[in-house]
């Protein structure tokens, strides 16, 4: 039998992987968008007027149209993977945060259990390695304390524990994937991975002359996103509900991913100085291409992300290394190159046909 899945966020870098990879094995895609004036579908656009993929209007933040939706498609999984999921905005919208990640996830599932789906209807939901915060061990796994360190991450917490309750207290399959740190060349451009892909093109084409960053010594579990959702998917096809950490197991800096990031272009970067006198210097030029700003430190910082996901490579049979992390940063970087000489050549185009326009050569 044909499945339908309901994706919540699936206009966002995962949910654009997730409904290609479910389209792909067969599935009845129905994904949620915000009514909004300005377009955010350029991530699903190449997947709008397909048979099997269907848009509906609905908010985490109303009950009353998530349960019209659910009512309506019945889907056999859900997938909730909308969020406002920047941990620096966070700080600026602790409210608006909690209402989305903390209630949000409640209201996705009181709206199965009232549309009468709890024994038919499977819920992932995306929770954090942010959860572990000021983290207790290293690497982190299922069983790790939890340290929350962000308003983003409190309100995720709420999500994760709120899931645990109704498998337990009404026997619903729903589970949390604990996603560390995943990248893709979908990846939103306010994101430290995506800024810094991005700025290595631009600096490379002589559009940009320089890249300001956070904590340079910060570390992280960096998987590709495209790989990531196809362990979710596994979370939901195993034959009980259990909560499992999705991460690659290697861990890596911020500074890392930069000097990488710029090796890709042709850059090759050298580091020197210490906390924000910090400067990343091309080696064959002298130049200063990447400074530290104190505007990018955070209230609190997690500087130690690092999952371990034996459990999902054991029970689910998951390859969490299928891209290696070189491969992530190329596949990012060249996209973003792309990007740039897109941008380059429209400029490009503009500006002669101004020319032409105010020379009277054309009209």
């Amino acid at each position: 039998m044909q499945k339908t899945a309901l994706i919540t966020g699936v206009t966002g870098q995962d949910g654009s992987f997730l409904a290609e990879f479910l389209l792909d094995k067969g599935y009845d895609v129905h994904g949620t968008i915000r009514r909004s004036s300005v377009d955010f579908r350029e991530r699903i656009a190449h997947l709008e007027g397909t048979p099997r993929f269907h848009l509906h209007y609905a908010d985490l933040g109303d009950s009353m149209s998530l349960m019209q939706v659910i009512g309506k498609v019945r889907p056999d999984e859900i997938y909730n993977l909308a969020a406002q999921s920047h941990v620096q905005v966070s700080f600026d919208v602790p409210e608006f945060t909690a209402n989305v990640d903390a209630t949000g996830v409640l209201r996705i599932l009181e709206a199965v259990r009232l549309c009468g789906l709890t024994r038919t209807c499977r819920i992932y939901q995306a929770s954090t390695s942010e959860l572990y915060g000021k983290v207790e061990e290293v690497p982190q796994n299922e069983k790790t304390p939890f340290h929350p360190y962000s308003p983003y991450a409190v309100a995720k917490l709420y999500g994760y524990w709120i899931v645990k309750e109704y498998r337990e207290a009404y026997d619903m399959f729903c589970c949390s994937g604990i996603l560390f740190n995943h990248e893709s060349e979908r990846r939103g451009e306010t994101f430290v991975t995506r800024k810094i892909t991005l700025a290595a093109a631009r600096i490379a084409q002589g559009k940009q002359e320089k890249l300001y960053l956070g904590n340079l010594s910060s570390l992280r579990d960096w998987g590709y996103a495209k790989d990531y959702v196809e362990c979710m998917w596994l979370i939901l096809q195993n034959e009980k509900p259990e909560d499992f950490v999705i991460a690659t197991g290697e861990q890596h800096s911020v500074r890392e991913f930069c000097q990488l990031a710029f090796h890709h272009v042709g850059i090759e970067l050298e580091f020197s100085g210490e906390g924000e006198n910090e400067k990343g210097i091309d080696k064959a030029t002298g130049r200063v291409l990447v400074e530290v700003s104190p505007d990018f430190y955070r209230p609190t910082d997690v500087v130690n992300l690092w999952g371990d996901p034996s459990k999902a490579k054991r029970e689910l049979g998951w390859n969490p290394t299928k891209t290696s992390f070189q491969e992530l940063v190329k596949i990012m970087v060249d996209a973003d190159m792309a990007k740039v000489a897109v941008e380059k050549a429209s400029e490009h185009i503009r500006t002669n046909l101004a020319e032409y326009l105010e020379k009277g050569i054309v009209k």
